[in-house]
């Protein structure tokens, strides 16, 4: 059986970006190498690099992409952060 992920990456400037794959590791190496602008979007390519906030494990990929589509349609990264953790960039202002 395969494992289905959805995962928020986090940038230097608090962006976030929500998305689903079936590897994790494969992606957010997509999402921060040169050579995988040609497989994903402009905006990861040019609001990088990325680091991952958290994710969350589904059994199928339509139930990972129902929990994308719900985590999308928040329109609070304040609510994302509660239930994937502390923002890098949170964490250094709060050390400064």
């Amino acid at each position: 059986m395969s494992e289905y992920f959805v995962y928020v990456l986090e940038n230097q400037k608090g962006r976030l970006y929500i998305g689903q794959t079936d590897n994790l590791e494969r992606r957010l190496s997509q999402h921060n190498s040169p050579e995988g602008k040609n497989h994903l979007g402009k905006y990861t390519h040019k609001n990088g690099p990325w680091h991952l906030l958290g994710f969350e494990e589904f059994p199928s990929r339509s139930m990972a992409m129902i929990r994308e589509g719900e985590l999308k349609s928040w329109k609070s990264p304040t609510k994302l952060r509660a239930v994937f953790g502390t923002s890098a960039v949170e964490s250094r202002q709060g050390r400064d």
